[in-house]
C-alpha cells in the first residue's frame, strides 16, 4: 500500500499562488492514478482533479479550470498542485489520494489511499 504525504498549504491572500506536493513513499507513484480533493468545514469532501498514471490525461473539476494544474513526478514519486488566482472559496483541506484505474476519478469512493490532507486558506 502507498503511504502519501501532502505539503505545502498555508495562508495566502486572494488573487495569491500556492504549490501542493504529495510525496508518495511505499510504493512507486507510476502506479497510480493520482487525485487531488477538498474538504471545507460543514461541507462534503470535493474533488478537484486526477491525473492519469503517465501525466498524459488530466480531468478538473469546473471550479478550478484556468486556475489549477496537476503535475507529477514519477521518478521522484510526487506530485504537485499548483494553483493560481486563488479566491477565499478555495479555502479547505486539501488531500491527494490514490487508485488504480483512470475512471469514476471524481468519486473519492474509488480510491483507496489518502494522504493527511494540509490546510489551504485564503483570505479576501
Amino acid at each position: 500500500q502507498v503511504q502519501l504525504a501532502e505539503s505545502g498549504g498555508g495562508l495566502v491572500q486572494a488573487g495569491g499562488s500556492l504549490r501542493l506536493s504529495c510525496a508518495a513513499s511505499g510504493r512507486t507513484l507510476s502506479s497510480y492514478v493520482m487525485g487531488w480533493f477538498r474538504q471545507a468545514p460543514g461541507k462534503e469532501r470535493e474533488f478537484v482533479v486526477a491525473i492519469n498514471k503517465s501525466g498524459q490525461s488530466t480531468n478538473y473539476a469546473d471550479s478550478v479550470k484556468g486556475r489549477f494544474t496537476i503535475s507529477r513526478d514519477n521518478a521522484k514519486n510526487t506530485v504537485y498542485l499548483q494553483m493560481n488566482s486563488l479566491k477565499p472559496e478555495d479555502t479547505a483541506v486539501y488531500y491527494c489520494a490514490a487508485k488504480n484505474y483512470y475512471y469514476g476519478v471524481t468519486d473519492y469512493r474509488g480510491y483507496n489511499a489518502w494522504g493527511q490532507g494540509t490546510q489551504v486558506a485564503v483570505s479576501s
